[in-house]
């Protein structure tokens, strides 16, 4: 391998990954804030590109606004794309300030903070600038939906690599993020809920790479007893 291999991606990492798959974004300038979707392009080095109609509120905003400090926000979702409870898993905030390339608006961003449910982290801007998103980021949508809709038997059995602790009084087990580091279980309960981490062998910098790592989770699964908790779970559902 090239690089160092790690167990999750960096918070750079994860931040330009969001980056990468949002479709949609929140954007405040000057006390007036605007949604869009499919309005935005990512540069390689995290600038990030809006192109606006022509009454936008939000251009008139920027292009008065004086020079100095930050003045514009960028919001991002990182939502799950298989229905879970509390399905956003992270937000992503650039602050900096607008400069007009013809019609467009660009922001090179001057601060970056990326929310997860571990907390909120400010990530380095000469970090951010250089990171690249997750190899897999632009699938992991289709790759989750097929996962979950098409086998749920293979999400029954992952289960099987999950501590019984995290399974005590699962309700429901869905996949709710991959990376090529891993993927996340998300445990639902009654009330609650937590996420279960599944780590890859090796990293998986395609999709080739990715069904020869999730065949290996399989293969290891089916080497373990069905925790019971799922087994009535299963019991009352088929009953």
């Amino acid at each position: 391998m090239g690089d160092t291999w790690t167990a999750a991606p960096s918070a750079a990492q994860r931040a330009r990954s969001v980056l990468a798959a949002a479709w949609s974004c929140a954007v405040t300038a000057q006390g007036a804030r605007e949604e869009f979707v499919g309005a935005h392009t990512v540069a390689g080095d995290g600038s990030v590109r809006l192109r606006l109609p022509g009454d936008s509120a939000l251009r008139t905003a920027a292009i008065r606004a004086p020079r100095g400090e930050p003045s514009a926000v960028l919001e991002f979702a990182d939502v799950a794309p298989v229905p879970v409870r509390r399905r956003v898993r992270a937000r992503l905030w650039l602050a900096g300030r607008f400069a007009t390339e013809g019609q467009d608006l660009v922001l090179h961003p001057t601060r970056v903070v990326l929310s997860r449910t571990s907390g909120a982290v400010v990530v380095g801007i000469e970090e951010y600038a250089s990171a690249a998103p997750d190899p897999l980021a632009l699938a992991e949508a289709h790759l989750l939906t097929h996962l979950a809709d098409a086998h749920p038997d293979a999400v029954e059995r992952l289960t099987r690599l999950v501590g019984p602790d995290s399974l005590h009084g699962a309700v429901r087990v869905r996949p709710l993020a991959v990376d090529r580091h891993g993927l996340t279980l998300r445990v639902e309960r009654a009330r609650t809920h937590g996420d279960v981490r599944l780590v890859f062998h090796a990293p998986a910098d395609d999709l080739g790479a990715l069904s020869e790592r999730m065949h290996a989770l399989l293969a290891r699964a089916s080497a373990r007893v069905c925790p019971r908790a799922l087994q009535r779970q299963r019991t009352d559902r088929d009953g």
